[in-house]
């Protein structure tokens, strides 16, 4: 599941659809049409503002803490719920559904959660993680929490000159086409790593949220210069993915949920 974030401060950049913006657009659950005219209202361009509309979505934020405890691995495995013993990796999975996460716990009590799409989803599952492992008879408690990685996934209105680009920028542009498709670009102010590839799509690695918005809104005006409109049938593929993810999101009613768990 994969989630939009807000607004993020490039002006006439933004990031599409929250959560909270669904149900106010007067739609349900079947409404197909006007989810689609919805999707095409954020993302082209107003007739008063030629600044383009982007959508950011993150994909993946990646958490850690400790239980400040001695975990006994194969009674986790034995007892727990959804749990999967990786006795060569030495580590327990654990996975959850709501939010979908996968904890990776070893014996030491220093625990990594993947797979959330916010940093609210992050937090809810690393409390989930710790009293699953109470109600197991382990005295735990959460400590040193903080968010290590967020994968962050954007896409520009138009294609990119890659080859142009990377030999343009290659003082700071690592492109190596025989071994991967993509150009890489380190931004080390922002620490953050940008991977981007022909058809406009752009993958951020950082710290924070904040710092995969500043990644986008440093790539985009270098990117701007090396442009190239898409076919129609191009496009239109772009927009059925991008339509798909909208539809994909969780319910008002299930964010309300995971709102409730965290207080």
């Amino acid at each position: 599941m994969e989630a939009m974030v807000n607004q993020n401060g490039l002006n006439g950049l933004r990031n599409g659809l929250n959560h909270n913006d669904k149900h106010s657009d007067g739609l349900d659950e079947n409404g197909t049409q006007e989810m689609n005219e919805m999707y095409h209202g954020f993302m082209s361009p107003s007739a008063e503002d030629d600044s383009p509309e982007l959508d950011i979505i993150i994909s993946n934020v990646v958490c850690s803490f400790s239980v400040k405890c001695h975990l006994n691995l194969r009674e986790i495995a034995l007892n727990g719920s959804n749990v999967e013993y990786r006795r060569e990796n030495g580590l327990v999975r654990m996975k959850f559904r709501k939010p979908k996460c996968t904890a990776s716990i070893p014996s030491s009590g220093k625990i990594t959660c993947t797979g959330a799409s916010s940093e609210l989803e992050a937090k809810i599952a690393a409390r989930r993680c710790a009293r699953a492992l109470q109600k197991l008879g382990f005295n735990c408690r959460i400590t040193n929490y903080r968010i290590v990685n967020v994968l962050g996934v954007c896409t520009m209105p138009w294609n990119v000159r890659i080859e142009s680009f990377s030999a343009q920028h290659k003082d700071i542009i690592q492109y190596e086409p025989e071994l991967a498709p993509g150009a890489v670009y380190k931004l080390k102010d922002i620490k953050a790593t940008a991977r981007i590839f022909a058809t406009g799509k752009v993958t951020i690695t950082a710290r924070s949220i904040g710092a995969v918005q500043a990644a986008i809104e440093h790539v985009y005006p270098l990117l701007f210069e090396f442009r190239k409109e898409r076919s129609s049938e191009e496009q239109l593929d772009i927009d059925r993915k991008k339509l798909k993810d909208v539809q994909s999101y969780m319910s008002e009613d299930e964010e309300d949920s995971l709102l409730s768990d965290i207080n």
